[in-house]
């Protein structure tokens, strides 16, 4: 079982998949209508679409890469224990930005009356 290539495999992959995230943020930003509330609006609702999904895998994975690191020799265990540590750390900075984009866009473009109607929209600004 050849575990450091498979990892390495797993972040080549990764490392596309973020940039095809960004591409898509980038299309949809785009694509949306001339005025800037409407392209963010569209790039916070794929961000809440994306990356609670994300953050799920990641702390999926890390628990799995740290399990079977620990079955192996001490090397491999060092290495699976560090990426397993930055897999959580891209977990935790994923749920900060899932938490924490709402509330700022509605603070760049609040509502014209002032009046703030709750929504079950996170991104309905």
């Amino acid at each position: 079982m050849d575990m450091i290539g498979y990892m390495n495999k797993i972040n080549t992959y990764g490392r596309y998949l973020i940039i095809l995230v960004l591409l898509v943020n980038l299309f949809s930003m785009s694509f949306a209508s001339s005025s800037i509330k409407s392209g963010l609006k569209t790039l916070c609702q794929t961000s809440q679409a994306v990356l609670g999904g994300i953050v799920m895998l990641l702390i999926v994975l890390a628990g799995a890469t740290y399990a079977i690191g620990q079955v192996l020799g001490a090397e491999t265990r060092a290495r699976a224990t560090v990426w397993a540590t930055a897999m959580l750390t891209g977990a935790l900075i994923g749920a900060v930005i899932y938490l924490i984009t709402p509330p700022v866009m509605r603070a760049l473009f609040p509502t014209s009356s002032g009046v703030t109607i709750p929504t079950t929209d996170p991104c309905g600004f």
